[in-house]
């Protein structure tokens, strides 16, 4: 068992005041309607001979230094939120935390644990601090082998994956000399004006939030490449005759715990139900005109593929998974443009809660897709590459699946969070286990290229 120990804390400022008319920043209606929580991330990087001058002390300055400079162009995540409305610019400054982990980094990427990666983060993922205090945590974490993780969490009420995705390159660019060379957009207000009021929330994610528990279990399963392939060939149909590797990966997830959920209640007669399935979608270049890569803001939309609970076979699920793709995309150009955009917003997500909470559905399933990550494992804050990079759910949510793109291959990683029971009767799935290793070491595909 590792111990982990808090050295100091701090907080890091802009390096230059935000002007006075920047101080006050509005928030968009999607970021109103995001929940409370932070979006995590962790970063981790080997010690090798060449960091020698890189020493603990060395490097948390120049991390400090680099991250007061970005501040000072993402001047919100050093603001503070006030009534879900905007976000006050005043240089609060964002957390910063330097702890030691005693223990080899390379022991923990042997099998990788949910519960102790969470202590590599500077606050718990569900903390209702996302929408008081600080926007953006970070906690440098160095190990007794030299090895560095380096922990960050940005409150989903400022942003989505990518906006987080993008603020940690332009930090790196920052450590590296290059401070002009990421610069964030910050127009997602001008095309989703917040609504003037305070008490903005998404029904959606209250439906998931009901379905807390405390006997949820986190586990990890990695998709290699030459298993995909053979995947998404199994997948493929008339319907879908060339599947993505998210859809025939987020189809077999959903298949498999479904099958776990009805084993569960095998004891429960009662006529067919629907199973439904919530995937996150960027929205940035599907809104007409489109928006930047680098737009900051909650640019996602949901789109919901069901299924019959008799009807889940692997191609049928993938059908349904790009037939809702295409709709939230159409959905996006042809409604979220114009004046009329905040309130088709609003009526959407109304009817996205009557959906859920219809009589007729046998489960509700979150995957988020984040191949988007990808982008990181070029980050160099003058050390080298990640060589991993990895999102750990809360693990308060049963039946969600966290997608993100290997290092190394275009494979798959899957954080899946399910019941107790249902999580023992899913890991055992044999038709899971022919495309899917459980939590593999991190390091062994490094290994196995290096011996090649």
């Amino acid at each position: 068992m590792m111990k982990f120990e808090v050295i100091r804390s701090e907080t890091i400022k802009p390096s230059s005041p935000t002007p006075h008319y920047l101080k006050h920043f509005k928030l968009s209606l999607l970021d109103q309607l995001a929940p409370v929580a932070y979006e995590p991330l962790v970063l981790f990087y080997l010690y090798n001979d060449r960091d020698v001058t890189f020493t603990p002390a060395k490097r948390s300055l120049w991390m400090k230094k680099s991250l007061s400079e970005t501040l000072t162009r993402f001047y919100p995540f050093a603001g503070r939120i006030k009534e879900n409305i905007s976000i006050e610019c005043f240089d609060d400054g964002v957390d910063y935390v330097e702890a030691r982990v005693h223990g080899l980094l390379s022991t923990l990427l042997a099998q990788p644990d949910a519960e102790a990666l969470r202590q590599l983060l500077p606050v718990e993922i569900e903390s209702p601090k996302a929408g008081t205090g600080p926007l953006l945590l970070v906690q440098e974490n160095f190990f007794d082998c030299g090895g560095l993780a380096i922990g960050v969490c940005m409150s989903r009420k400022l942003g989505d994956a990518a906006s987080l995705n993008t603020f940690i390159m332009s930090w790196a660019a920052s450590a590296l000399g290059f401070s002009q060379a990421l610069l964030p957009d910050f127009n997602a207000s001008f095309r989703f004006p917040p609504m003037d009021c305070s008490s903005a929330h998404n029904p959606a994610v209250d439906h998931i939030i009901e379905k807390r528990t405390n006997g949820c279990v986190t586990k990890r399963f990695v998709f290699y490449a030459s298993k995909i392939g053979a995947l998404q060939t199994k997948a493929a149909s008339a319907n879908v005759k060339q599947p993505t590797n998210s859809e025939a990966v987020t189809a077999l997830i959903w298949r498999c715990a479904v099958a776990a959920a009805s084993r569960s209640s095998l004891l429960h007669k009662s006529p067919p139900k629907l199973s439904v399935l919530s995937q996150s979608v960027d929205i940035r270049k599907r809104v007409v005109p489109p928006l930047s890569d680098d737009s900051i803001g909650n640019l996602v939309g949901y789109f919901a593929a069901q299924a019959n609970e008799s009807e889940l076979e692997l191609q049928g699920l993938v059908a349904q998974l790009r037939k809702g793709l295409k709709e939230a995309s159409n959905y996006c150009a042809e409604r979220l443009k114009g004046s009329d955009g905040s309130r088709v917003i609003i009526e959407s997500f109304k009817e996205s809660d009557d959906f859920i909470h219809r009589d007729d559905i046998m489960n509700f399933h979150v995957c988020t897709g984040l191949s988007d990550y990808k982008v990181l494992y070029e980050v160099n804050f003058g050390w080298g590459r990640p060589i991993w990079v990895s999102n750990i759910p809360s693990g308060l949510n049963r039946n969600v699946a966290s997608l993100v793109s290997t290092r190394e291959d275009d494979g798959t990683e899957a954080w899946v969070t399910l019941s107790e029971g249902d999580m023992a009767t899913f890991e055992q799935n044999q038709e899971l286990l022919e495309f899917a290793v459980v939590n593999p070491s991190v390091l062994e595909p490094i290994a196995l290229k290096s011996a090649l």
